[in-house]
């Protein structure tokens, strides 16, 4: 997008979508024309190990012109729908930016930041052009960045939940749907984490 004109771009990407529990993150790394080229060993944050994303970090925020995070909470996601959580968490995370881009590359094919309807800020949809990107945070550095802080942000918070609410397993599993977690679920119910709205298994149930 900087190749045709726009000034400050923003890669933004989510990790927790599919969790069964804790919040959704979305990362946005706004770079520009001046910006020098990515750390190495940058990639998608999926195709990193732990300590190679952490190791990351430090140099990903160095590297930026800007950056920021945006969450919704399990609640909201209960509340609003998945999709209008991953677009509450977008808007947060873009309206923490110092200088706001005037173009944003998103990973996949569905605009789900800035499409209608939406309940929160519509006047936002205006403001940006937004192209969509099959697997962005494998060929758009910006959208790579904002994967791999997402990603290490949220599994800290999930590491921090799991002392706070033993049992699932979140240190390790970090909200998602492992063997483990779902025998915890059948085991000890719910939590106030977890997203109530989904086809959690049941207390005492046998299978998932």
């Amino acid at each position: 997008m900087l190749a045709q004109g726009h000034h400050l771009v923003a890669g933004v990407d989510e990790v927790g979508r599919g969790a069964l529990a804790g919040p959704v993150c979305v990362g946005v790394v706004v770079v520009s024309a001046l910006t020098g080229p990515p750390p190495d060993g940058l990639a998608d944050s999926k195709l990193l190990g732990p300590a190679d994303r952490l190791a990351l970090r430090p140099k990903l925020t160095r590297w930026a012109q800007s950056h920021e995070l945006g969450w919704a909470s399990p609640q909201e996601i209960d509340q609003f729908g998945l999709t209008e959580a991953l677009r509450l968490a977008g808007h947060r995370a873009l309206a923490g930016l110092a200088a706001p881009p005037d173009g944003i590359v998103l990973d996949g094919k569905h605009d789900w930041l800035t499409q209608l309807p939406t309940l929160f800020a519509p006047q936002i949809t205006s403001r940006w052009v937004v192209q969509t990107l099959v697997k962005a945070d494998q060929s758009c550095a910006a959208v790579a960045a904002a994967s791999v802080l997402a990603k290490v942000a949220r599994d800290q918070v999930m590491v921090e939940l799991d002392e706070q609410f033993p049992g699932y397993g979140w240190a390790g599993n970090k909200g998602y749907g492992s063997p483990g977690h779902l025998e915890a679920l059948r085991q000890l119910g719910p939590s106030r984490q977890h997203r109530q709205s989904w086809a959690l298994p049941t207390r005492g149930s046998g299978e998932a």
